[in-house]
């Protein structure tokens, strides 16, 4: 798939777990891929253009190196579809909202909404985005589709994600803090885009669309999600009532920032509504030695976001702006993962023709020596990492 596809031996001379182990897989497998590289070849992104322009992993140091994204191996290498959802795994997807709700993209004008009836659409789970730019530092997809929600309004939807890998000194200056030569470091910045092609305009009244983000991380005992809220906001600080209320003993407010145990063993959701989100959280691995942080644009002025909650809602615009996800068993004991996810949202994309709504992320993993990382947690939250790790 043009001058940037990997062409590496089937035979794999990496651990599971490593950012080699998982593009010898990908190879096997058949599967197409593109990577992004800084220059010295030891930050790197592995990224498929048939799931649509997903990111799939990244390491920080080189093939051996550690392999940040979860992926899905067993379901990939069966090469099944599945009707519903094909859950490839991927450390950063782009994905529409709502997912519930009158206005859901995901059920059928007039069904219950309940999981036998939940299908995701194929523009964001099995169609391959068309490939618009590319070099080594940079890739730009496009996709044109057409939506239909539960109330029954069209929207025809032109997609593009750009994926750009960013330089260490691109990261120091953005976050104004000192990164050692010797701290491995891997980071990229997307921009993702919807634009109205209709000829209406989309209106609350027939439902509004949004920019979904996921991005799914391997969890361990030893893994924390962390996310700072805005103190002086109005409303509730967490919304925890996705899958029931999520135990104390797994999730702690305290003194501006929200602590969430992501160790894959117990499934469970939280939300920050717009009152109360930050542009920046993270997530901290005692066990690997790694930092991760997502930064996401907020709006400068208050806006509504999708509510993607299933069946009937109070308010279809009263959505939350920053999640977190552990997965964990369900009821029959299977589960899909294990994976932690951290996902942001675009406000309501409330757009008349021609016009368009733009979501950016930035992520970023340190790995290495935990004192530099101290540092690091503590100029941009004023946190203590050594307290992070014992909150649970």
């Amino acid at each position: 798939m043009g001058l940037f596809s990997s062409c590496i031996q089937t035979s794999n001379q990496y651990n599971m777990g490593s950012y080699g182990y998982d593009k010898a897989f990908f190879k096997k497998n058949n599967i197409d891929f593109l990577e992004l590289q800084t220059d010295d070849n030891l930050s790197k992104l592995l990224i498929v253009a048939a799931y649509q322009g997903r990111v799939m992993t990244s390491t920080a140091g080189g093939e051996a190196g550690n392999s940040f994204g979860w992926i899905n191996h067993s379901f990939i290498k069966s090469g099944k579809r599945d009707p519903q959802f094909n859950v490839y795994g991927g450390e950063e997807r782009f994905w529409i909202g709502p997912e519930g709700g009158p206005f859901s993209i995901y059920f059928d004008e007039g069904l219950e909404q309940v999981y036998e009836n939940w299908v995701v659409p194929a523009v964001i789970d099995t169609d391959e985005y068309e490939i618009e730019y590319q070099d080594t530092r940079k890739l730009k997809f496009t996709k044109q589709t057409v939506l239909k929600n539960a109330s029954g309004t069209k929207f025809s939807v032109g997609i593009e994600r750009s994926i750009s890998i960013l330089s260490r000194e691109e990261v120091s200056k953005w976050l104004d803090v000192n990164i050692p030569d010797d701290m491995q470091m891997v980071a990229y910045q997307t921009e993702n885009v919807i634009i109205n092609n209709g000829k209406k305009a989309w209106t609350k009244e027939g439902g509004l669309l949004s920019i979904w983000m996921l991005s799914m991380f391997n969890p361990s005992a030893a893994t924390t999600v962390f996310i700072p809220f805005q103190q002086e906001g109005e409303g509730i600080i967490v919304n925890d009532n996705y899958f029931g209320k999520v135990p104390s003993e797994r999730l702690i407010v305290d003194n501006g920032i929200i602590y969430f145990n992501v160790d894959g063993k117990y499934r469970s959701k939280i939300g920050l509504p717009p009152a109360r989100a930050k542009s920046l959280c993270g997530s901290y691995d005692s066990d690997n030695k790694v930092l991760t942080l997502l930064w996401c644009t907020l709006p400068s002025e208050p806006q509504q976001y999708v509510n993607s909650k299933w069946g009937d809602q109070d308010d279809p615009y009263k959505g939350d702006v920053i999640n977190s996800y552990n997965d964990g068993p369900v009821a029959d004991g299977t589960i899909m993962g294990p994976f932690y996810e951290i996902e942001t949202s675009s406000p309501a994309a409330e757009l008349a023709p021609d016009e368009n709504i733009k979501h950016m992320q930035k992520l970023v993993h340190f790995q290495g020596n935990e004192l530099e990382m101290a540092k690091i947690v503590d100029k941009l939250f004023n946190l203590d990492l050594n307290s992070i790790m014992k909150k649970f």
